[in-house]
């Protein structure tokens, strides 16, 4: 019987999986910054503020609202998107406790 060979690993490794994925792309991450920086909710193109054409931000969206990390609204043609304050909060907390879960003191290079 197959199973999915994530579940041998515990939820809060399973949970930083998933926002590291998404935050693997720095178009991803300028999304974030900017979505960050405007203090509040966007409607409009995104594409405008990204480097990118208007299909590859959209796909961007995708994964960022997969995540969690950001929510997006339809008005009419518009999408008005917010980043989740929450999901936001949760990241950090995920973060702060696995980067301090590697005890940087014992490691050595490799000779």
């Amino acid at each position: 019987m197959a199973f999915n060979k994530k579940e041998l690993f515990s939820k809060d490794l399973q949970d930083c999986s998933i926002m590291f994925k998404a935050l693997a792309h720095p178009a991803r991450l300028a999304i974030l910054k900017f979505l960050a920086e405007t203090k509040t909710c966007f409607t409009g193109d995104l594409a405008d503020e990204i480097p990118l054409g208007r299909t590859t931000v959209n796909q961007h969206l995708q994964e960022l609202r997969n995540a969690g990390l950001i929510q997006g609204t339809t008005e009419g043609v518009k999408t008005c998107y917010c980043l989740d304050g929450i999901k936001v909060q949760e990241l950090k907390k995920l973060s702060e406790k696995f980067l301090s879960d590697i005890d940087t003191d014992m490691i050595n290079e490799c000779k």
